[in-house]
Order: C-alpha cells, then structure tokens, then sequence
C-alpha cells in the first residue's frame, strides 16, 4: 500500500515543470517558512512563550525520532529504485520524516496552544502539503510522512502536558530577550 501511494503521488514527477518546480519548492522551503513563521510570532506579534512552545516541540519529536531510528531503518524510495527523484538526498533512514516532524511540531503546537485560527490552519495546511510535496519529488514514502504527523502530534502534546513545568525556562529565556533586546516581556 505504502509503494502504490508513493507512485501514485510521485507519477508526475519529471513530467511537469510547474508542478515539480512547486514540489521542490514546498519539500526544501516549507521548514524556512515555518521558522519565518517562529521569528515573526516570536518578535512582532510578541507570541513569545507560544514560539517558544512551537521549539520545544520541535525538538521533543526530533528526539522521538532519533529513538525510533536506533530501533528501526527503511530505506529511502529511490535507495530501492523506485519512482523519481527531484531532489538529492542521502540514502539514509527515511522513517519517519524528520521534514513532516519537524512542520506538523509546530502545526500541532499551534493548535495545542490556541495561537490564531486562520494561522493555525495555514500552518497546518502547509504542513501537509510540505509532506506530501516530500514524496512527489521522490525522497519519502507516504508512511514516513505519516510517522512524522504522529511524532509531530506527540512533541507538541507533550509539551503541551510539560507546559506548567517549561514555564521556568521560558521565563530564563524572556529575561534574557530583555537584557539584550529591551523588549517587553
């Protein structure tokens, strides 16, 4: 089931120029785009804590990731020889996406965290098609962008259960923005 999603999502690719310009474009930028997102939360609508929140996010289900890749490895769609690639890549552990973990992190922290309707379904709607843009250039099976919307769903929920006990270091960290950028906490 996993091969006949990937080749039908990867089909196209090669075979269109816009849409594997828009793919390339959405698998590689959407991480840069999220963290746009982090730095403009973070400093002009002054969502500090909930930035904060997004990061911590982030790098609880990258963690995640790094465990199950001790336990588990599958092979990269193209390392098998199967579809087309876009983009180069390693052939290394393709499960699960640390892309779609990465995006869906912060998707699902903003959710957890109430930050913006609109911004929250932006997010998240990003995040998906960052995923799937992932697999139509040939560097993802669709299982993997499905174990990093699980590992990003479990980081934002643990720290969104965690949020009580991070408030000391968001606090550390808030005091230290003011010391050097004179902002309001």
């Amino acid at each position: 089931m996993n091969e006949k999603l990937f080749l039908l999502i990867n089909f196209y690719a090669g075979h269109n120029h816009f849409l594997d310009k828009l793919g390339i474009f959405l698998a590689k930028g959407t991480p840069y785009i999220f963290i746009l997102i982090e730095v403009f939360l973070y400093f002009v609508i002054k969502k500090k804590k909930e930035a904060l929140f997004a990061f911590y996010s982030v790098i609880v289900s990258l963690l995640i990731n790094q465990i199950i890749g001790l336990f588990y490895f599958h092979n990269r769609p193209f390392a098998e020889g199967i579809g087309t690639m876009l983009i180069h890549h390693k052939p290394d552990n393709s499960f699960p996406s640390d892309h779609a973990t990465f995006l869906f992190a912060i998707a699902f922290s903003y959710i957890f965290f109430k930050i913006d309707k609109t911004l929250e379904i932006f997010v998240f709607i990003l995040a998906f098609l960052g995923g799937l843009a992932r697999v139509y250039v040939g560097v993802h099976w669709p299982f993997d962008i499905l174990g990093g919307i699980i590992t990003g769903f479990i980081g934002a929920l643990i720290v969104y259960l965690s949020k009580n006990r991070l408030e000391y270091i968001n606090n550390l960290i808030l005091e230290i923005d003011y010391m050097l950028f004179r902002g309001k906490v």
